[in-house]
C-alpha cells in the first residue's frame, strides 16, 4: 500500500534507472489485478504499478470489485466520490517513486473505462504534471475542473484507443472527447478498433509502440 490505495507491481529483473513508469488504473467493478497482465505486452522493461481504486462498488452495484468513482450516466462522475479518488491518486503518485528499487524516468499515466477517464482527469487537472497519457475505452469526464484549454493540455501527449462497438461508453463519446483535447490544441493519437468495451491484442500492440516511441522522445 502506498497513501490510500493498494497496488501490485510489475520490476523487471534487469530493470535500470531511467525506466519508465507506467502507472495502470483499472476499470469499473475490478480490482489491482486486472490491468497486471498488460504490463509484458504494452510496456516490456518498465516498471508498472496497478493500484486499487478506494471505493467499493458493491454499494453501487457494481459487484464484489472496487471503483474509482460513481457513474451518473453518460460522461457525468458522482462529485464527490471522483474527487476523494483524484486526490488519492494524487498523493498515490506523489509517493510511489520513493517505494521503489530504482529511480525510474518518465511517467506514463493510463487505464481502462473508468481508469482511463481518470487518467485523463488527472493530467488535465494537474498541468505539465504527467508527460504521457494512455485511455483505454474511457471518456473525457464533464466535471467543473476537467477542462481541455491550452494552458491544462501543455506539457502532455495523449492516446486514444476506443471499440468502435462499444456498448458501454459508446464511440460517439470518444469522438466528442477527442474533439475538445484536439481544439484545445492537445497533441493526440488516436486508435479505432472494431471491438465492444475491451483491449484487443492489436489495441496492446499499438500502445506499446506508442510508449516506446514517446519514451524515446522524451530521451
Amino acid at each position: 500500500m502506498s497513501g490510500t490505495l493498494l497496488y501490485e507491481q510489475s520490476i523487471p529483473e534487469e530493470v535500470q534507472d531511467g525506466a519508465p513508469l507506467v502507472v495502470l488504473l483499472h476499470g469499473r467493478g475490478s480490482d489491482r489485478f486486472d490491468l497486471a497482465g498488460l504490463a509484458p505486452h504494452i510496456a516490456p522493461g518498465a516498471v508498472v504499478i496497478t493500484p486499487q481504486a478506494p471505493h467499493s462498488g458493491v454499494p453501487w452495484g457494481y459487484g464484489p470489485g472496487w471503483a474509482w468513482y460513481r457513474f451518473l450516466g453518460r460522461n457525468r462522475p458522482d462529485p464527490e466520490s471522483f474527487e476523494a479518488s483524484q486526490d488519492a491518486l494524487g498523493a498515490f503518485l506523489s509517493e510511489i517513486r520513493g517505494t521503489l528499487p530504482v529511480r525510474t524516468g518518465p511517467l506514463v499515466l493510463g487505464g481502462f473505462s473508468q481508469g482511463g477517464v481518470m487518467s485523463m482527469a488527472y493530467a488535465l487537472r494537474n498541468p505539465g504534471t504527467v508527460p504521457l497519457v494512455m485511455n483505454f475505452s474511457g471518456f473525457l469526464a464533464e466535471h467543473p475542473s476537467v477542462r481541455p484549454t491550452p494552458e491544462s493540455v501543455a506539457g502532455t501527449r495523449f492516446w486514444w484507443g476506443h471499440g468502435t462497438m462499444d456498448p458501454q461508453i459508446p464511440f460517439n463519446l470518444a469522438i466528442e472527447g477527442r474533439g475538445l483535447l484536439q481544439s484545445a490544441g492537445a497533441e493526440l493519437e488516436t486508435r479505432d478498433y472494431p471491438i465492444g468495451h475491451s483491449i484487443s491484442p492489436d489495441e496492446a500492440r499499438d500502445a506499446h509502440a506508442w510508449i516506446q516511441a514517446e519514451v524515446a522522445r522524451l530521451g
